[in-house]
């Protein structure tokens, strides 16, 4: 399937924990070519304390990323995986970070080990100043694997819902796999994305998961996960 999604990939060199060069990026964006993919967000992480290089930066790499994503057929967005802290609505504010594609919608991510309550709290600052939060690769989460009811909860709320490619299809451990199905199952998901970091350990996967979604729940709901809802997200959030 062609003209596929992807709102979640640290493909900017000299930024973060991914691409470690531009020829690095160039083959990642030629393994999601080959899956499909036809639109990407570039979600670099900002993180107090671990990544907090410079939006300029950014900038500049950036726009080396979207001319060679253009010479290949895939368009590049400006995004951030913006790891939640308690500042992060002044700083959003401020423009001090990227929201996803120019939208009001926010990559936030959290530790691993997060309660429900701080999540919960987050989200709702998100939501109550006028963004919409995109709950990173949920399935991480302690609190969300151990509660599908609290994913639900949080979808309830009004927050939309990003898993990772790779924790579908296995590549994280039999029981991530199991977990993710069933959410999905549960239709608890918004967004699929690859979260890719490298060619290697955390390379592009998005084909296959698609391929996997099709066997249990059809064609349709691929469109929807891959095509259809990051589409909505660029378009109408803004």
């Amino acid at each position: 399937m062609e003209g596929l999604y992807d709102i979640h990939a640290h493909i900017v060199p000299h930024f973060d924990d991914g691409s470690k060069s531009l020829d690095e990026t160039r083959q990642i964006l030629e393994l999601e070519y080959r899956d499909g993919v036809r639109t990407i967000i570039a979600t670099s992480h900002f993180r107090r304390g671990m990544f907090e290089t410079p939006l300029h930066v950014y900038d500049e790499q950036f726009e080396r990323v979207r001319k060679l994503g253009e010479s290949m057929g895939i368009t590049i967005l400006k995004g951030c995986e913006f790891h939640a802290n308690m500042e992060m609505i002044d700083m959003l504010n401020k423009k001090e970070r990227y929201t996803m594609a120019d939208t009001r919608c926010v990559l936030a991510e959290f530790k691993n080990g997060s309660d429900k309550a701080f999540i919960k709290e987050r989200c709702y600052a998100l939501l109550s100043h006028g963004y919409q939060p995109i709950v990173a690769h949920f399935e991480r989460y302690e609190a969300c694997r151990k509660d599908i009811d609290f994913v639900a909860e949080l979808v309830d709320m009004g927050c939309y819902m990003q898993m990772n490619s790779q924790s579908l299809i296995g590549e994280d451990g039999f029981f991530l796999k199991q977990y993710c199905k069933k959410v999905i199952k549960y239709e608890l998901v918004h967004f699929l994305a690859t979260d890719c970091h490298n060619t290697k350990e955390r390379k592009p996967t998005l084909g296959k998961a698609a391929d996997y979604i099709e066997k249990f729940m059809g064609e349709g709901y691929v469109r929807e996960l891959l095509i259809e809802n990051p589409r909505k997200l660029i378009i109408e959030e803004k």
